[in-house]
């Protein structure tokens, strides 16, 4: 049987106004772009890149299953 891919939940906590412009933008590429939004992503390196980019702007939790 495939191994499960592994994922994790996103959840923009923190507002965008006054931030680089490139930190607005990886927020838009992780699919967030309001406040509470949340998104499950494929836990890839490039995901993990981008969450830690706007760490100070969201929250992750692993997902499990």
């Amino acid at each position: 049987m495939p191994e499960a891919k592994k994922r994790v939940r996103v959840t923009q906590v923190g507002s965008p106004i006054n931030r680089h412009a490139s930190q607005r933008e990886t927020l838009i590429g992780l699919g967030l772009n309001k406040l509470n939004r949340t998104r499950e992503l494929e836990d890839t390196p490039a995901v993990r890149g981008m969450i830690r980019k706007v760490a100070h702007l969201v929250k992750v939790e692993e997902v499990a299953g």
